[in-house]
């Protein structure tokens, strides 16, 4: 049986993607969430196979031999890499769907909202190669607004933050639209690397990228603590070479953050200054709804309540609002196909 016969058979059931810098999510309608892995294939360069994909792939950054190597085929939430991108989501399919004898199925795929026509196609095109019969996209802002469960139909302003790996969407939204948005290239990644450049200047460490997102998220605090926790770090030391351990408070850690924090609560104030007035008012009542993986930033609710003086609630299940919004898009077509992007024009 041929690989393109059974991805024929495979794909039936309508499915939901959220196609993240990080992680991708699937979500199958009637199933709910069935896949959440890192977004991170792991290619031979010899023999141009994929080795890895997810998880597996990503205990392998950093430590693979030379002709091994991890790709992350999104940054900043854009498709970087289109061949590897559509072998990801088309392994990740197929990984979901055990059973054959399926029709093609409707696939509604999330991005980011600053999106440009060439990067929608190259995300439509990955979700066709990957066999789905149509490829719907929706806005991450508007995705996770519906998986926060906001009344994005009524007419009355919500107003979204979603933190992402590779990106912040900030979104006011109302009566099934986006109003005005921003979408800035600073998420997890970002915070990763301020990490690693702090860590590199101050302690002379060179510190891996996987061991950073650790630091960020055992010490990661926005606001200050009253009593700064600690934590042992290894990494290479600059001057000589070899492994070393330093000691490392979230007081530096936040030092550290603080300039992509920054830019994301400016990004917040620039969409609050742009907000018709009408929906401003609204806002001061609905507050700020903070959804992504950065939502999980600790204090980063007090620091946004702080600068805006708003109500900011952050959602339950913040890495999953994308995922369901879309998920709920499947579900509820009918009801909720106006959210979806209308086709580009050729």
């Amino acid at each position: 049986m041929g690989g393109d016969m059974s991805l024929l058979d495979l794909l039936g059931r309508d499915m939901a993607v959220d196609l993240g810098t990080a992680n991708t999510l699937v979500y199958v309608r009637n199933r709910g969430i069935v896949l959440d892995e890192p977004s991170v294939v792991a290619v031979n360069t010899r023999t141009e196979k994929i080795v890895a994909v997810g998880h597996e792939a990503k205990q392998m950054i950093g430590r693979t031999p030379g002709h091994i190597v991890a790709i992350r085929p999104l940054a900043d939430g854009v498709i970087t890499d289109l061949e590897v991108a559509e072998q990801m989501l088309r392994y990740f399919i197929q990984k979901v769907h055990r059973r054959r004898h399926f029709t093609q199925p409707r696939l509604v795929v999330a991005i980011p909202s600053g999106c440009t026509g060439v990067e929608q196609r190259a995300v439509k095109e990955a979700g066709y190669q990957a066999g789905a019969r149509k490829v719907y996209i929706i806005e991450e802002p508007m995705a996770a607004a519906i998986g926060a469960g906001l009344p994005v139909h009524e007419a009355v302003g919500n107003m979204v933050v979603d933190i992402g790996g590779g990106t912040t969407e900030v979104a006011v939204i109302s009566l099934g639209g986006i109003v005005t948005a921003r979408s800035l290239r600073v998420g997890g990644d970002e915070l990763d690397e301020a990490i690693i450049q702090y860590v590199k200047k101050e302690h002379a460490l060179l510190l891996g990228e996987r061991t950073a997102e650790e630091v960020k998220m055992a010490l990661g605090f926005a606001w200050p603590q009253r009593d700064e926790p600690k934590a042992d770090i290894r990494g290479r030391d600059l001057v000589s070479g070899l492994p070393r351990t330093v000691t490392i408070s979230a007081g530096e850690v936040r030092e550290a953050i603080e300039e992509p924090v920054h830019a994301i609560i400016d990004a917040v104030q620039t969409a609050l200054d742009q907000c018709p007035p009408e929906l401003a008012g609204d806002l001061v009542k609905s507050g700020i709804t903070l959804t992504g993986g950065g939502a999980l930033l600790r204090g980063l609710d007090r620091r946004l309540g702080d600068a805006t003086g708003m109500p900011i609630r952050t959602v339950e299940n913040p890495l999953h609002s994308v995922v369901l919004g879309s998920g709920r898009c499947v579900e509820e077509f009918d009801r909720l196909q106006g959210v979806l992007m209308p086709e580009p024009r050729r």
